[in-house]
């Protein structure tokens, strides 16, 4: 089927030979197309000659500082997964304020503008509404400091969506509700979770050839891109020696192959509904769950940071935030005080009282 494209002047030159050449030209842009009509090379050459005419077109807008943004470092040292979901915030920044002037976008009147398109959004969406204004925030920024725009209009605003998940730790009762329903390619999902401490996107494509029968290696998606080594725990090295390979990741769908993002999340969340669980408990609690059941255990701030891959500041700042919710270590913490040699002495001294009053 032939592709028939508008805005292409065609020009009969005759050579000097006698014989009569087409050449053929973009019309908006005079740029010579290469290759013969219809051809896959012609269409290419046409296609490329739209783009530099649209982005010519753009320059000055805030379509053409997101696209100069996208073609920065800024954008591919970007994990894989963030540039996915900022491209689709991008896209609505675009359909929403592409044409308009960096002029105008650098006029400090122009934040009201932008923040009333942000209320808008979170009436329906709050954290999606963060998400996209959020995203257009740091291409300004990218735009402030090479000198695109001398001001961002909305370096600072105030989040719809707040989410204090300090609390949002699964328990024992919650891990055998959800185990108890849960099929087996999602149970491995969830021990694999609470024994390693890793991000989900991380446990999904993690290859058998990561596992070494005592150990499980594990480079990390994010942007630090470290590289991790988690020695097994006896539970998990029983699941992963009995786990069926089927695939040339660990994790599979019930039908034997590697799983897609939005059909494990289906079956996660269908699997948490039938548990029946009350607290709102997500996947991505269970890393903070394993960084509690490891200073549970005993392990240090560096010990712990080892096996999930934290900073040992960022370790900490989990542990300042899940610790003090857990019984165990409430339970540890009053035994503690009652062995404490300072506390039985008060607790002599007060039998005694009580008895030199009888």
């Amino acid at each position: 089927m032939r592709v028939r494209l508008k805005g292409i002047n065609s020009v009969r030159a005759k050579l000097a030979d006698g014989t009569e050449k087409i050449y053929h030209y973009h019309r908006a842009t005079g740029t010579k197309l290469v290759g013969e009509p219809g051809t896959p090379e012609f269409i290419a050459s046409f296609q490329a000659a739209a783009r530099s005419s649209s982005l010519a077109r753009s320059e000055g807008t805030v379509e053409w500082l997101i696209r100069q943004y996208r073609e920065s470092k800024a954008w591919t040292d970007l994990a894989a997964k963030t540039r996915e979901s900022a491209a689709y915030d991008l896209k609505a920044c675009e359909e929403k304020w592409g044409s308009t002037l960096l002029t105008i976008v650098e006029n400090p009147r122009s934040r009201p503008g932008f923040l009333k398109w942000h209320d808008m959004l979170a009436e329906k969406h709050p954290k999606a509404a963060d998400a996209k204004l959020g995203r257009l925030a740091r291409v300004f920024a990218w735009g402030v400091d090479r000198g695109h725009i001398r001001h961002n209009p909305v370096a600072s605003f105030e989040p719809a969506y707040r989410s204090d998940r300090a609390e949002m730790i699964w328990m024992p009762e919650h891990v055998a509700a959800f185990e108890a329903v849960a099929s087996p390619e999602i149970r491995l999902a969830m021990m694999l979770a609470l024994h390693t401490g890793q991000r989900q996107v991380d446990l999904l494509t993690l290859p058998w050839s990561a596992w070494d029968g005592t150990a499980v290696t594990i480079r990390s998606q994010s942007k630090s891109r470290r590289l991790v080594y988690v020695p097994a725990t006896r539970a998990l090295k029983a699941a992963l020696d009995e786990a069926p390979r089927r695939d040339t990741t660990i994790l599979v769908a019930p039908r034997g192959t590697s799983w897609r993002k939005r059909h494990f999340h289906e079956l996660w969340s269908e699997a948490f509904a039938a548990a029946k669980i009350v607290d709102d408990l997500h996947f991505h609690d269970l890393r903070g769950t394993a960084v509690t059941m490891l200073a549970e255990a005993g392990c240090t701030v560096p010990e712990i940071a080892t096996i999930t891959g934290h900073s040992q500041a960022h370790a900490q700042k989990i542990l300042d935030r899940y610790l003090a919710r857990t019984r165990t270590l409430a339970e540890s913490a009053i035994a503690k005080l009652d062995e404490h040699r300072r506390n039985r002495n008060l607790q002599n001294d007060l039998q005694n009282d009580d008895g030199a009053k009888g």
